[in-house]
């Protein structure tokens, strides 16, 4: 899957900056891939909605890396600096991620309640079709 793909190489970048990004900034990017990998493990079972993989694809290809990307750009002497809303670049750095985390947290949540959902809607189904007789009324 391109996805699988996308995040094997994003985890690739995140450890090949990792001297130059804060290390607690590595640990909670690496926990919002581990958080992406989550969902795309669920794939292997069911087809991720469009919603979720629209989500997940923006997260992978766009979001995190834009983010990290954008803080490396910084120079160094300027990264503990606090500037806009007395926040220096690494505490916006953490924020940022932070929220990513949470709404791959939310995204991993709805996938796996889609498929409790769907584990229910299956359930009925079968027991609709097989646990009465198209005769009894």
């Amino acid at each position: 899957m391109v996805l699988r793909q996308s995040l094997a190489q994003l985890n690739r970048f995140i450890n090949q900056n990792s001297g130059r990004l804060p290390g607690v900034a590595v640990v909670h990017a690496r926990l919002v891939t581990d958080m992406l990998q989550a969902i795309v493990d669920t794939s292997e079972t069911r087809p991720l909605e469009i919603h979720a993989l629209i989500s997940l694809k923006g997260i992978v290809n766009d979001y995190l890396p834009t983010t990290l990307r954008s803080f490396l750009a910084v120079d160094e002497r300027f990264l503990d600096t606090q500037r806009f809303a007395s926040q220096s670049p690494t505490q916006r750095l953490l924020e940022q991620l932070d929220i990513l985390y949470a709404s791959a947290e939310r995204v991993l949540a709805a996938v796996r309640s889609q498929d409790a959902d769907a584990l229910v809607t299956q359930g009925n189904f079968l027991r609709t079709k097989f646990a009465r007789s198209d005769l009894d009324l």
